[in-house]
């Protein structure tokens, strides 16, 4: 069994502290000289571990000149789809028609066809942008010969390698630029409502309070490519309006997701795993999407677990509900499926949401359906010796 660990699983990194001193060298000479309107995003997530972040360079992209080449490396698709674009723009201008840019995928990339193109111009852009992606087994295969074209790269070409590693300590690594090895990686699950406050404010020009921010992460989970979708969606709801408030998130996203998901808690506490099912099933049918799916399981699953915490403590039920957060409407429910999981399971709920959570992502040979339904089961069976969970 995984051991027990953060909800969303291990932190896949930390921001870097607040108003970092900047870089000195290439793009970022120009860091003491930014406006007063410079964004408190772009100073707050600064490069990291000796290498430009990829909201940073988000931030900053109209203020930097192209590089012969770039690599992109991580695992966090959203950032990389949005660094793509960025780089096309700055690459071929914004009259982009398309012509100057070609796409090959790594397991079949040939170097002599991606050099070749770096090296002929375009005809109707002012540059030509190759990306490779998925090109992990390229640079594996054609490491040597990377080498030597950045000893002298392109002047017509840029080249723009997307990785999902990226080991610093090797001689390519060393010959790419700080500021052109961006790293594309989520912030850490416990700041991502931090980074909704940021990127509504960026991409939406709507402020999001910070309660409303943690209530979406809690409805849609860690994925940032839904989030940006959710956060759109919220400017768009509120018009005019100037900021996002818990309302907003609730009526637009928790509506009809947290309904669904309490009629599954509710008939999960009752023990009816077949109607739970069939009610999970149902949403799959309707395309619900599973990092959705858990973000909303998680937002309850997380509160019984600390509430199962604080009656390790000493507290009573009651208490402990309220503690973690439980509306008056919902104790009664939650109360009954606290005292079906008994004790011993209440302590393994992280655990088996961080399970699905890496099956989403590829560590399980199991589709999503069967993840969930595999958790609803374990949820709803009868312990074979109940045991109370508390006083009330």
């Amino acid at each position: 069994m995984i051991a027990q660990t953060s909800l969303i699983g291990p932190s896949i990194r930390s921001l870097v502290k607040k108003n970092r001193r900047a870089r000195t060298d290439g793009v970022f000479r120009k860091a003491k000289q930014e406006s007063p309107r410079a964004s408190v995003a772009a100073k707050r997530l600064r490069a990291y571990n000796d290498r430009m972040d990829s909201i940073a360079f988000l931030e900053r992209k109209a203020d930097v000149a192209p590089r012969p080449v770039y690599v992109l490396h991580g695992d966090e698709r959203f950032l990389k789809r949005r660094v793509l674009i960025a780089l096309r723009t700055l690459v071929l201008g914004n009259e982009d028609d398309g012509f100057g840019l070609s796409r090959h995928t790594g397991d079949k990339a040939n170097y002599s066809t991606v050099s070749t193109e770096l090296a002929s111009a375009a005809f109707f852009s002012p540059r030509r942008l190759v990306i490779v992606e998925d090109a992990d087994p390229f640079v594996t295969r054609e490491r040597a010969k990377l080498e030597k074209y950045l000893a002298s790269p392109s002047s017509t070409g840029v080249l723009v390698l997307d990785v999902q590693t990226w080991a610093s300590n090797t001689r390519l690594a060393k010959l790419v630029p700080n500021e052109a090895a961006i790293v594309c990686k989520a912030p850490a699950a416990a700041r991502l409502p931090e980074w909704c406050v940021q990127w509504s404010a960026a991409s939406n020009g709507k402020q999001l309070v910070a309660a409303a921010a943690r209530l979406l992460v809690d409805l849609v989970g860690a994925e940032m490519g839904l989030l940006d979708q959710e956060l759109a969606k919220l400017a768009a709801y509120v018009g005019d309006a100037k900021r996002i408030d818990v309302a907003d998130v609730d009526a637009l996203v928790g509506a009809s997701r947290s309904e669904n998901t309490w009629k599954i808690f509710d008939l999960i506490g009752d023990g009816k795993t077949d109607e739970a099912l069939t009610l999970l099933d149902r949403l799959f049918g309707q395309g619900e999407d599973p990092f959705r799916l858990l973000g909303a399981f998680s937002m309850q699953l997380r509160r019984l677990a600390q509430a199962g915490r604080l009656l390790a403590q000493g507290a009573s039920i009651q208490a402990a509900l309220d503690e973690v957060g439980v509306p008056p409407f919902g104790r009664g429910a939650a109360e009954k499926q606290m005292r079906r999981l008994g004790r011993s399971r209440l302590g393994r709920l992280y655990d088996w949401l961080l399970q699905i959570d890496l099956g989403l992502k590829g560590l399980s040979p199991l589709p999503p359906r069967t993840l969930f339904e595999r958790l609803v089961v374990e949820l709803a069976r009868t312990p074979a010796v109940p045991r109370p969970v508390g006083k009330s």
